[in-house]
């Protein structure tokens, strides 16, 4: 289960149910997916097809959305 937190443009931003337990967000564009760390800061964890003004272009919505990402985690995750 890979529940959709937002869609912003063509860009998804979801969680994996079943994955590691340190608070993230992936995102899925129509170029490729990126992984990004919500705690302790933001951080660029992963990525795959995309260049870095578009890599720069979603953590910036990360970094502006951290706090509803991470009510969304504690949310789904009953943490």
């Amino acid at each position: 289960m890979s529940p959709t937190i937002l869609r912003q443009g063509s860009n998804r931003f979801f969680f994996n149910s079943r994955e590691e337990t340190r608070m993230h967000i992936h995102v899925m564009t129509p170029d490729g997916t990126a992984k990004f760390w919500l705690e302790p800061l933001v951080a660029l964890a992963d990525y795959y097809g995309l260049n870095r003004k578009e890599l720069r272009q979603l953590e910036e919505i990360v970094r502006e959305r951290q706090d509803d990402f991470i009510n969304a985690w504690r949310k789904h995750f009953n943490s």
